[in-house]
């Protein structure tokens, strides 16, 4: 197991986590939503740069042998993105608490709200196909990082009993 892989399991975790916290301000507080919304815009970068070399490595190809896995999947990011800029300007725009903490403050308006909400469900569909079509990596690299010293703790126990 790479540190690499590690890393990004663990990132990933916390992103989904934080997402799915910020998917309902009345679960967290609307000050809680919109830092941790703020917050999760710089995981989301994080996972871009440790992705990078397999995003540069798809566009290459895109058109000429990749598979049509890779195709369906590198669009699907490409949505998830575009639509996470939509959640996050439209957030900050009727943001009611962290915006007006950092001296900003922006008229209300319902086509922003609207964006908003439309935005934030529609990521809710694209994370869960997103998740989908990761399925095996995130089983896979758990296991590895969650069970693999459990496996070995219990193979030392066996040997050091016969």
């Amino acid at each position: 197991m790479s540190n690499s892989n590690r890393t990004k399991l663990l990132l990933d975790i916390g992103t989904f986590l934080a997402f799915l916290i910020t998917m309902d301000p009345r679960f967290s507080g609307l000050a809680i939503h919109e830092w941790l919304s703020i917050a999760l815009a710089g995981t989301i970068i994080i996972h871009l740069l440790l992705n990078w070399e397999w995003i540069v490595n798809v566009t290459r190809r895109l058109f000429v042998k990749a598979t049509n896995g890779a195709r369906i999947n590198y669009v699907l990011n490409w949505l998830l993105f575009i639509d996470g800029i939509l959640i996050m300007l439209s957030g900050i725009m009727i943001s009611e608490s962290a915006m007006p903490a950092l001296g900003v403050t922006l008229p209300m308006n319902f086509a922003w709200r609207s964006m908003h909400d439309i935005s934030a469900n529609l990521a809710l569909l694209i994370m869960g196909l997103h998740l989908a079509m990761h399925w095996n990596w995130i089983v896979t690299t758990f296991k590895r990082v969650f069970f693999s010293k459990v496996k070995k703790q219990v193979s030392l126990s066996a040997r050091q009993e016969a």
